[in-house]
């Protein structure tokens, strides 16, 4: 578990520093989380780690008691900084080892690595997924647990052989699905992909289950 914390520190410093590049049109960009902008992803990866838990607390009382409502008020108001205050906050908080009660330990390095790519791809910018981060977020996602639980991932590939081919990396039995580590974790995580990014005799399958 060790290393969870090393890949999660380098994940935050590669995304600061990506994010650094960006101009002011693409830091407005839509991502695909939802309604968030570019910048509203990018201020959302360090407020779990940089909030105070009393303000954290006041907020989720404020909006209803519900956790998700205030993450995503947070993430706008945050959001709504200078570019230059929101790399600086995710940096300031790259090595912090911090995640919520109840919350495994890997779910802020997988919150990093959806939420890059969120960024990354409506931007037309892609980046190779490291090989150890990405097994670190694939069995999350492939195991029983609060992760699989919440994302679905488990059933929808199951009966499948699902690889990566830019990584040597594969989980599961019966018909071969192929596609790029960021791939898999946009499937795994319910965020859009497009229709020849996985191939294989199990494609048409998988393909079935995400329009369901």
């Amino acid at each position: 578990m060790t290393d969870v914390w090393s890949h999660l520190e380098a994940e935050r410093l590669d995304l600061a520093d990506f994010l650094d590049t960006l101009t002011p049109e693409e830091w407005n960009t839509p991502s695909l989380c939802g309604e968030w902008l570019v910048r509203d992803v990018a201020a959302h990866l360090a407020i779990g780690a940089w909030t105070p838990p009393v303000p954290t607390v006041l907020g989720i009382a404020r909006n209803g008691f519900s956790l998700d409502r205030w993450i995503a008020a947070d993430a706008k108001r945050l959001g709504a900084d200078d570019p230059a205050v929101i790399t600086a906050r995710l940096r300031s908080v790259a090595g912090w080892r911090k995640h919520p009660p109840g919350i495994p330990k890997t779910a802020p390095l997988i919150d990093v690595l959806v939420h890059g790519l969120d960024i990354r791809r409506p931007l037309g910018k892609p980046r190779g997924i490291p090989a150890e981060p990405f097994a670190i977020a694939a069995r999350d996602f492939t195991r029983r647990g609060i992760t699989a639980s919440k994302f679905g991932s488990r059933a929808r590939i199951a009966g499948l052989r699902l690889q990566a081919d830019d990584l040597e990396w594969s989980t599961g039995d019966g018909p071969v699905v192929s596609g790029s580590s960021a791939a898999i974790l946009l499937m795994f995580a319910q965020r859009p992909v497009e229709p020849d990014e996985f191939t294989g005799d199990g494609a048409p399958a998988l393909y079935a289950r995400l329009r369901t």
